[in-house]
């Protein structure tokens, strides 16, 4: 054995241990230091590594942030949650700061169970799944998502809504309201976003997302048993389904010329600025994270749609009347359109209320992109910034009873700005929100004018972390209604 080419190795090794470690404790150090110096917001940072992550995830959310607001302050306070130093901005103004200050102070970040979801298995960079120049590119894809081409979505998405109900309501005693919701939407998205109308594929991607869905803000400890391990088992075998159909769409689109028109479409035939075109996998993993975009949270507003409707029969009486003088309106068999969804205003009100009560995200994060300060204080470049919506939605200042479901509170009074933002705002406002409200209202359209339904367990319990949801699926018990064709 050449003991004197082990004993330069090792020695390699050692120095490189050990001017990684000294930079490491340094950076750490001047970190702390510039910290120490500096007027931090009031706040803990809870218990050593962890944080006060358990309680962030595990405890009522509104109680998480309502308690430290009356124990530091009402409009800013600091944390440490998922691994991350953190400020916490509350009310208003906190909302609005945020959205004022997009791509000046802040930049977009993810949790880092996300991060490890959602990052490109062909791509080691942590920062992106796709280059800021290509990012850019597709998110100005021409007019997908835009109000003109909703209007020629409406018919297409009334007759698929239409169907589902028929297929997996109809003749049912009683079914179990939230994997119907997931279940649909995922089809609509499916269908609009990739050209996929595949039903065994779809109906494997719920089960695959449902999965993921529940380790989106998790600590990403990947130990068989947990959340996170099921949810890095899901990932690849999503990213496997999605990815092998981008290669048939590609393949038929090379073989035939038709450039088709949905967004995995424009992706695989349309270069950057720079003429690079995006690799399979790349598009494979964009079009995952539309698709989970456009999957938890409006199945989960409409699960709670439906809950609330159910729990409400004179609010349910109110929705059925307005969409019957829509169906009167039109002839035999006719499909809605985009006319028919401006006129369910209360309807919408309802949907709205719904989001306010039980938000389907509870908050957002942003990256301090720099030093910033805010109410006095300065929050250090590289913390974690955390905007809470039951900060304002839950604020009987903005809206009076706000544990009561009361949909006529927004025909007496437009929320002030920024009290309840669903779809959040500013520059990151979800580009979504106009397809998402189209795919609700659809479904509330054809759920009242064929069915009355009651909760069959009407204590169901709805999990209280950053993305709720009912523990029993939201099992409701059928009554069919009298054709009104």
């Amino acid at each position: 054995m050449d003991y004197s080419n082990l004993y330069i190795f090792l020695s390699t090794l050692l120095a490189i241990f050990t001017t990684t470690t000294l930079a490491f404790l340094f950076s750490a150090y001047k970190s702390k230091s510039h910290e120490k110096s500096i007027n931090l917001p009031p706040g803990s940072f809870g218990w050593p590594i962890i944080g006060e992550t358990f309680a962030f995830l595990h405890d009522d959310h509104e109680k998480f942030v309502g308690d430290r607001m009356k124990k530091y302050s009402s409009k800013i306070f600091k944390t440490k949650i998922l691994g991350e130093r953190t400020v916490v901005l509350c009310g208003t103004a906190g909302h609005k700061f945020v959205a004022s200050n997009e791509e000046k102070l802040f930049a977009a970040w993810r949790p880092h169970s996300m991060q490890k979801l959602f990052r490109s298995s062909y791509q080691k960079a942590a920062s992106t799944i796709m280059p800021r120049q290509m990012e850019k590119h597709v998110s100005q894809a021409p007019g997908f998502l835009r109000a003109e081409a909703l209007v020629g979505y409406v018919a297409a998405m009334d007759s698929m809504v239409l169907d589902h109900l028929k297929t997996h309501w109809d003749g049912k005693q009683v079914v179990e309201a939230h994997r119907l919701t997931q279940l649909l939407v995922l089809t609509l998205s499916a269908k609009f976003f990739m050209g996929l109308e595949d039903s065994c594929r779809i109906g494997k991607l719920v089960e695959l997302m449902d999965t993921m869905m529940l380790a989106l803000h998790t600590i990403p400890v990947n130990i068989p048993g947990t959340a996170f391990h099921r949810a890095m088992k899901a990932a690849p075998a999503a990213r496997e389904i999605i990815q092998s159909f981008v290669k048939e769409k590609k393949e038929v689109m090379e073989s035939t010329g038709n450039k088709m028109h949905d967004l995995l479409s424009y992706m695989i035939a349309t270069p950057d600025p720079t003429g690079r075109f995006m690799p399979e996998n790349e598009i494979a993993d964009k079009i995952m994270g539309n698709v989970a975009a456009s999957f938890n949270s409006p199945a989960m507003t409409t699960t709670f749609i439906v809950k609330f409707l159910g729990e409400r029969p004179d609010i349910y009486d109110k929705v059925r009347i307005e969409q019957l003088e829509i169906l009167k309106s039109k002839k035999s068999g006719e499909a809605l359109n985009w006319d028919d969804m401006q006129k369910m205003k209360y309807s919408w009100n309802v949907a709205l209320e719904a989001m306010r009560l039980i938000p389907p995200l509870q908050g957002t994060f942003r990256e301090a992109a720099t030093d910033f300060t805010y109410q006095g204080y300065t929050i250090p470049k590289g913390w974690k910034v955390y905007w809470t919506v039951s900060t304002t939605t839950m604020n009987p200042e903005y809206f009076p009873a706000p544990e009561e479901f009361d949909p006529s509170r927004f025909e007496k009074a437009t929320p002030p700005p920024y009290t309840n933002i669903p779809f959040g705002s500013g520059p990151r406002i979800c580009p979504g929100k106009d397809y998402a409200r189209l795919q609700i209202l659809s479904f509330m359209h054809h759920l009242v004018i064929r069915f009355k339904w009651e909760l069959v367990n009407p204590n169901c319990k709805i999990t209280g972390g950053m993305n709720p949801f009912p523990v029993d699926g939201l099992k409701v018990r059928l009554q069919a209604q009298p054709s009104q064709a």
